[in-house]
């Protein structure tokens, strides 16, 4: 039925490799990213893969299971060592403590707007949106008070993100 509302029961019926995720109950088809955001997801991975030892650093595609309504395919995620956030084989359930989206058109809309609020609203402490295109590299954080403004990564090493202090 058009304009029904779907929910993790439904999304988890898809076969696997579908190019959905399931945002406020809606399924959206997302195609293929392009070399740039690849480009800049490896970078990220190797940096953050190297630097953090007692973490779970993962690249996408795995479903990150956050309620009943949403179910995303972040570009890549770290789950602390004493992270809430279980991952299982069928993937991630419940907030991953860092969400990494790099944008790419096909999904910037949902990356800036609901998958922010939800991200802001299911408790992931730190989520990083990524403009391939710009150098330093931005990210937006999660406070007490919900995401901040956008923020600049000039040195990895010596500013940025607290889980990488």
């Amino acid at each position: 039925m058009i304009g029904t509302k779907k929910t993790v029961k439904d999304y988890m019926e898809l076969p696997e490799g579908a190019p959905y995720q399931l945002i406020e109950g809606e399924l959206v088809m997302s195609p293929a990213p392009g070399y740039s955001h690849q480009n800049t997801l490896g970078n990220l991975f190797i940096i953050l893969r190297t630097r953090l030892k007692d973490a779970q650093v993962i690249l996408s595609p795995i479903d990150v299971y956050l309620d009943e309504e949403n179910a995303y395919q972040p570009d890549l995620v770290v789950v602390l060592k004493d992270s809430k956030a279980k991952v299982e084989e069928r993937g991630i359930f419940g907030a991953p403590d860092v969400v990494v989206e790099i944008l790419s058109p096909s999904t910037a809309y949902y990356d800036l707007t609901e998958k922010k609020d939800v991200y802001e609203r299911v408790g992931v402490k730190e989520y990083w949106i990524v403009d391939p295109k710009e150098k330093p590299l931005k990210y937006t954080q999660t406070q007490r008070k919900g995401l901040n403004s956008l923020l600049r990564l000039k040195k990895m090493e010596k500013s940025g993100p607290s889980f990488l202090a």
